[in-house]
């Protein structure tokens, strides 16, 4: 994958990209990162990207030609047919873990990270492909969404984490949340680690992980359980959680 990200402070991203899985995941050619001052496509002297809005209002508007012409060149570099170009906007998509597993089959993704009041409207409606928001809430720029965004597609990506399993358990990968994990010792303290996942049962450890995704789906989130097709076993399980609230 070739990830392009078009940003007016590119420094902050070196932590991040540079760091734990997502700079292995470079070193091993899974992925390909290059991130750009879109002030290099000004074309004006003072290199300005933004200007006040008009018909007046607070802020300063994001000019489109930086940004068209950005991509434009990043598309002519990679030479990929249609990428994914994501505006990081809390106008946009809430990003989920379907969304991520989405864009991990792409072959380059452009992510356009914003400042100022907004966008010039024309970026929306003839440069991007998506709009994505991370949560309902304003940031000071696109930067830290887009970082997240690319965090959650890059460990899909194929050899990333090493073990395939680990992403496929992960909490939203199978509609509920994940279940509790335990490591040694057993006893720590008093505090006990559950008898089942020390019998060596691997069926009733199977049955039991399933059943504690689902408790604690229905304790924290709910809302998830409402678009679930459930097996006769998860709607019994619903019906003791529920007994046991009482």
């Amino acid at each position: 994958m070739h990830i392009d990200v078009l940003t007016l402070f590119p420094e902050m991203f070196d932590g991040v990209l540079g760091s734990s899985i997502l700079n292995k995941a470079a070193e091993t050619n899974a992925v390909r990162y290059n991130i750009v001052n879109f002030r290099e496509f000004a074309d004006n002297k003072h290199k300005t990207v933004d200007d006040y809005p008009y018909g007046g209002g607070a802020g300063m508007v994001l000019k489109p030609q930086p940004i068209f012409d950005g991509v434009a060149n990043l598309k002519e570099q990679a030479k990929t047919e249609n990428p994914r170009v994501i505006l990081l906007c809390p106008q946009g998509k809430r990003h989920d873990q379907r969304l991520a597993e989405e864009l991990a089959k792409e072959e380059h993704l452009i992510f356009i990270c914003g400042h100022y009041e907004g966008y010039d409207e024309r970026i929306r409606q003839h440069v991007i492909t998506d709009e994505i928001s991370i949560g309902d809430y304003v940031l000071t720029g696109g930067e830290l969404g887009a970082m997240v965004v690319i965090d959650s597609v890059v460990r899909l990506l194929p050899g990333v984490l090493g073990n395939e399993e680990s992403h496929q358990r992960d909490s939203f990968s199978t509609g509920v949340l994940e279940h509790p994990h335990y490591t040694r010792p057993a006893d720590f303290r008093g505090l006990k680690v559950p008898d089942v996942l020390i019998s060596g049962n691997h069926r009733l450890i199977d049955e039991w992980r399933a059943k504690e995704s689902l408790r604690r789906t229905y304790e924290r989130r709910p809302d998830l359980i409402e678009g679930l097709e459930l097996t006769d076993e998860q709607k019994a399980w619903l019906i003791e959680f529920k007994k046991q609230e009482k």
